[in-house]
């Protein structure tokens, strides 16, 4: 059996790396893979994050007054960055602004779905899926923020049923 290479999606030996080490080409704190959004207004993202999901800011940049770049973490890890559209001279659009619906969603666990779901929605965001009991364990839900992008809210709730909706197994 080969050794685990951490270069070519492998663990490490001695466990996760975070960042900051000579052999690490990350900085210190960031996980290997961070969304990077587009949205229509760095500030209003921000406000938002914070009061549905609970995110703290880690960075914000500013340039002449103008918020373009932003940082957000939950339970003290790096998952978000964003910057608003045209920032850097990009093109990007959010799905709404696009009138597209987004093809991925982001996975997050929390403590409790049923409390992050009124949350989001009190702070401006649009519930596609209540929360549920799902078939693989997860109490469940889906949240889609003002910018159009797609949010699972999920706490490991119990074993996976086997059974999936529709299914006579």
């Amino acid at each position: 059996m080969a050794t685990p290479d951490p270069d070519h999606g492998g663990p490490p030996a001695d466990g996760p790396r975070t960042g900051g080490s000579a052999a690490d080409p990350r900085p210190a704190g960031v996980p290997w893979l961070t969304p990077y959004l587009t949205v229509r207004d760095a500030q209003a993202s921000r406000v938002f994050y914070e009061k549905a999901f609970g995110f703290a800011v880690r960075e914000a940049v500013d340039d002449d007054g103008a918020t373009m770049h932003v940082e957000m973490t939950h339970r003290g890890e790096l998952v978000i960055m964003f910057a608003p559209e045209g920032a850097f001279g990009s093109t990007a659009k959010t799905p709404r602004s696009a009138g597209a619906e987004a093809p991925q969603l982001f996975y997050l666990y929390v403590d409790d779905v049923d409390a992050l779901h009124a949350r989001a929605v009190e702070a401006g965001g649009k519930s596609l899926l209540p929360p549920g009991d799902q078939f693989w364990g997860d109490r469940f839900c889906q949240i889609e923020d003002p910018d159009g992008c797609r949010w699972g809210l999920a706490h490991k709730s119990k074993g996976p049923t086997g059974r999936q909706p529709g299914s006579d197994n």
